[in-house]
């Protein structure tokens, strides 16, 4: 398997600050728009800034599960919640830190629950997105 990949997300305006997302290789499309916190901005409707923390909880899931799955490690349910600290600096709005609270309800705790904790770990170094970013990230499990 080659060790590159291309994604492609295309963007196409629809009105006002409101846009379409769309791939060439999904089913969905996602509306996003400028969030209301900003100049004519659009409540109700997914922004780039939700899309940003939205990217950090799916990439962390889908790392920390194919973990799990690899240690053999069973799980009832996982859910998991992020905070993004956005605020402006020299001048310009920037992603500063994001609080991540994984909550993992194993099948067996009495068994993995210390494993599920080194893999919470494992899967925060090993989450792409995140390794991308400039944000500090914290992260927080609860597993039981």
């Amino acid at each position: 398997m080659s060790q590159t990949h291309f994604y492609e997300v295309n963007i196409q305006w629809k009105d006002a600050r409101i846009g379409e997302l769309s791939s060439p290789v999904l089913n969905q499309t996602i509306e996003c728009a400028t969030p209301p916190e900003f100049p004519n901005g659009v409540p109700g409707i997914w922004s780039p800034e939700h899309l940003f923390v939205s990217a950090i909880n799916s990439c962390y899931m889908a790392t920390f599960l194919a973990i799990a799955q690899n240690f053999k490690v069973e799980m009832e349910d996982f859910s998991c919640k992020t905070i993004a600290k956005l605020e402006m600096v020299d001048g310009k709005y920037i992603f500063t830190q994001a609080e991540m609270f994984p909550v993992i309800k194993l099948t067996n705790p009495d068994k993995d629950a210390v494993t599920a904790h080194r893999l919470a770990k494992k899967a925060e170094a090993g989450c792409l997105v995140t390794n991308s970013m400039k944000t500090e990230i914290i992260m927080t499990a609860q597993i039981s």
